[in-house]
């Protein structure tokens, strides 16, 4: 069941399942909290799981501007103080990882524990780190008819094959809106702190297929992160969540709650 909360300018729309420590989840890019659709239920067995739409993402409107990561940061951390609690762990995600690592940085007392996912660090922009990044950039503008090429950078081949449905999740694509332009305005902001700066213990997570963030920049974060653990997920692509959610669920429980995960 959907609710809805007004986090300062914004009505955040959230899902909260579960008993347990809270956990907050944040999605990518052009996603919604739609893409844990399946690692809720197996989060939910150890934790308050807390899956939200971001600005102009799902279903959560902003103001008409482009909000800035900072601004995303602040929404996380109003979200946290709106549903009664002072921290929560935090799952972040490719671009929510970002938002994610600006929330560590910028509430550090708001954050737990902090699991980041095939993301890429901060201050650095996504074109200074991924080589293929004008590529994909291509691909995204020229969607719809690019969508099974798209599909490939997200999810690997032998998935694919096992889930041909998915070659076409990027033909939905809405067109070109306002909305979509001040997301994509939005992903392109950082903040001045850098990764480095992160105090809460941290667990970094890489696809070993992911094309999208090549996982050696993702595992490169742990060593600039005091005491952080670093994982690399065999055959596994950009989105964890959608392909693989039982290896997500367990490397999260593993790390939240190390008893849990012996269960």
């Amino acid at each position: 069941m959907t609710h809805f909360v007004q986090v300062g300018e914004v009505r955040v729309a959230f899902d909260r399942d579960g008993d347990g420590p809270p956990l907050m989840l944040m999605h990518g890019a052009e996603a919604s909290r739609q893409m844990f659709s399946a690692l809720v239920p197996l989060l939910s067995k150890h934790f308050t799981v807390i899956a939200y739409d971001q600005r102009d993402c799902g279903e959560t409107e902003g103001p008409e501007r482009a909000p800035t990561l900072a601004d995303l940061a602040n929404d996380a951390q109003l979200l946290i103080k709106a549903l009664g609690l002072k921290r929560a762990h935090v799952f972040g995600s490719s671009f929510g990882g970002r938002v994610a690592q600006a929330l560590a940085l910028l509430h550090p007392r708001a954050v737990d524990h902090l699991v980041l996912g095939s993301t890429w660090p901060l201050p650095r922009p996504y074109e200074e780190l991924c080589p293929d990044a004008r590529r994909l950039g291509e691909l995204r503008r020229d969607l719809p008819g690019t969508a099974e090429e798209l599909a490939t950078w997200f999810f690997p081949e032998a998935f694919l094959k096992q889930r041909p449905e998915l070659r076409r999740v990027f033909a939905t694509a809405r067109p070109a809106s306002t909305r979509s332009a001040r997301r994509g305005a939005t992903v392109q902001t950082t903040i001045e702190r850098g990764v480095a700066d992160i105090v809460a213990p941290t667990l970094v997570l890489a696809g070993e297929l992911d094309r999208v963030v090549p996982p050696s920049v993702t595992l490169a974060m742990a060593g600039r992160i005091r005491g952080a653990d670093a994982v690399l997920l065999p055959a596994i692509g950009h989105v964890t969540a959608m392909q693989a959610p039982e290896v997500l669920a367990h490397h999260i429980v593993r790390f939240l709650q190390p008893e849990g995960a012996k269960a």
